[in-house]
């Protein structure tokens, strides 16, 4: 097996296990409101806290990726994110106060992973293939969430909702070994990669060398990388909102029973993982065909945004939990073509500096974690109603879509 199939396979599992870590407060948090007795708004701050930390460590984790290598920068993260999973039980015996700082330090330790595998891609994976290796790394995200979702109500039901926490948590170190083990931060100082992968490597991957310093004169007003992260911003707020509080949609907004929660739930997430991976390969498969790239950037992120954001729309249009659970499905279906858009157009714009510059849009694309959690459960305490939730989402992916198409670029900007 090549020396890049390794790294792809261990990253791909890291977001997996940072996906499933997440996810868990979603369905522990019915049970543990039950016991503490949070009101909406409450249960809003609790799953919003975590982004806090998330925010602080994107760029530092992308500069640290970029400058002294992403192997040491995740492995650390991961790390440090299992500790607090692990520990949030505990916390929540101290008071809501505790489980907020536990979750504002597993979002410490989060808030490093996409940058840095951002920046391990750009020196190992060739151009031919980054698309198709970057949606199939980002795939994790539904396979953890979906696996999150029907594998956390099991072990509530059976262990009671700490033992989520506490297997999910031990996860990490049995990763941590393999990744120590098998993975290095550059193609060139793995000993045990061929000559001819090496030379294919060097040749073709966006990045080979360490970044020099970015900047923030450079950057802070540069319009493609504001581009990618308004698109950003507006991707993960629908995401954010939707990874925190689908559950309770399903179970308190439909009235379906918890055992059916994870089920129903995992669904749109299944749709994700496979389309994200035919928008990768589609938007390879065009650049490979010699379209230009930024017309490929811009078809695959108006599919999704539009796709998505029609879909949302006309969710509150309907009333049965199957026609409201599919048109989600579909609206997941069109979002998974954004893997060939916005998602990996830092490494067009800047491919050495490729980690810092995801650490800076995704702690813009943080935020939303933070406030779209919070106004979730502001607008559901103010209305009783879900309808204008699935509005506001509606209304920040369009806004997110039309952006990216009229300022993005593929130039490099920073190298």
């Amino acid at each position: 097996m090549p020396q890049r199939f390794k790294v792809i396979a261990l990253t791909v599992a890291a977001v997996f296990i940072c996906y499933i870590d997440r996810v868990v407060i979603s369905l522990a948090i019915i049970p543990m409101s039950a016991e503490a007795g949070w009101s909406e708004t409450q249960k809003g701050i609790i799953l919003g806290s975590f982004y806090i930390g998330y925010m602080v460590t994107q760029i530092y984790g992308g500069l640290l990726s970029d400058r002294i290598g992403a192997k040491i920068v995740l492995g650390v993260g991961l790390v440090v994110w299992s500790i607090f999973t692990l520990i949030t039980p505990w916390a929540f015996l101290g008071g809501m106060i505790s489980l907020i700082i536990a979750r504002i330090g597993m979002g410490l330790g989060e808030g490093i992973t996409f940058p840095a595998w951002h920046s391990l891609y750009a020196r190992w994976i060739p151009f031919s293939e980054r698309a198709r290796s970057v949606a199939i790394t980002n795939s994790a995200i539904p396979i953890g969430t979906i696996f999150g979702l029907v594998v956390t109500p099991i072990i509530i039901l059976n262990l009671g909702w700490q033992w989520a926490f506490y297997l999910y948590g031990g996860l990490g170190f049995i990763w941590y070994i393999f990744w120590q083990r098998l993975v290095e931060s550059s193609p060139k100082d793995d000993q045990n990669i061929s000559i001819e992968e090496l030379k294919f490597i060097t040749e073709n991957a966006p990045a080979n060398d360490i970044a020099e310093a970015l900047p923030f004169s450079e950057w802070r007003s540069n319009r493609a990388l504001w581009a990618i992260t308004v698109a950003h911003f507006c991707s993960n707020y629908s995401l954010f909102v939707f990874l925190s509080w689908l559950p309770i949609f399903i179970k308190d907004g439909l009235g379906v029973p918890m055992a059916a929660v994870g089920v129903l739930a995992m669904l749109p997430h299944i749709a994700s993982f496979i389309f994200i991976n035919i928008g990768g390969y589609f938007a390879d498969y065009l650049t490979n065909k010699g379209i230009r790239l930024l017309t490929v950037r811009k078809l695959c992120n108006s599919i999704a945004f539009g796709g998505s954001g029609i879909c949302l729309c006309i969710v509150p249009e309907l009333e049965s939990v199957a026609g409201i659970i599919a048109i989600m499905c579909l609206g997941n279906v069109f979002g998974g073509f954004s893997a060939g858009g916005f998602i990996v157009n830092h490494a067009d714009i800047g491919p050495k500096h490729t980690g810092r510059l995801m650490g800076i849009t995704n702690m813009v694309a943080a935020i939303p974690g933070l406030i779209g959690g919070v106004a979730t459960g502001i607008i559901l305490d103010a209305t009783n109603s879900w309808d204008m939730v699935f509005y506001v989402v509606a209304g920040i992916t369009f806004f997110g879509g039309i952006f990216y198409f009229l300022f993005a670029s593929t130039d490099k900007q920073f190298d």
